[in-house]
């Protein structure tokens, strides 16, 4: 059963990586797989959280520095040193490699673990933008199939960890809000 379920994933990750791969994909995916190019709009956002957001900008900062490093920490740390799965361009032929492949280990995506547990948070204070969140957190996911550093399944349950990571931050903020007021719904 696992090597089926490994066959269906080195297939998923060709038919992204290879077959529905073109100029367009190539220019976009290794910009939005960069960390280093979300530096500043990170760094912008967060100072507006700071500053510009009031109180409630103030707690999403605290809830989202507390979220990540425990978000990175549960997958890169925990998860990849507990399964050690080889990364796809270190083992597959033929791999589209657009990026650098390192010889960290690949499951799951901390990329799409830390960005959908960011969008659920951040959808929690923010509903209205939700749909933005979501659509950032997916496109940095799969990016990294595209670029040749991830199978689907590192993402997918990437995305699921993540999902659940910032459901529990959720239910903590509402919980401890609940108990000491201090933002309104």
């Amino acid at each position: 059963m696992i090597d089926f379920l490994y066959r269906i994933d080195v297939s998923i990750f060709y038919f992204i990586n290879k077959t529905i791969a073109n100029p367009a994909t190539d220019f976009l995916m290794p910009f939005i797989t960069e960390l280093n190019h979300w530096k500043i709009f990170y760094a912008i956002m967060f100072l507006y959280l700071l500053i510009g957001a009031g109180k409630r900008g103030r707690i999403v900062a605290i809830v989202l520095i507390l979220l990540v490093a425990t978000s990175d920490q549960i997958s890169s740390n925990l998860i990849k040193n507990a399964v050690e799965r080889i990364r796809p361009c270190n083992v597959l032929p033929d791999v589209r490699l657009l990026v650098g492949c390192t010889q960290s280990f690949s499951f799951p995506s901390s990329h799409a673990v830390n960005n959908f547990a960011g969008a659920v948070v951040l959808s929690h204070f923010y509903p209205r933008f939700s749909i933005s969140f979501y659509i950032g957190a997916f496109l940095m996911a799969i990016s990294r199939v595209f670029v040749g550093v991830h199978y689907p399944s590192d993402v997918f349950i990437g995305m699921i960890i993540g999902v659940s990571i910032g459901m529990f931050f959720v239910f903590l903020w509402d919980s401890f809000n609940k108990k000491y007021k201090i933002l309104k719904n």
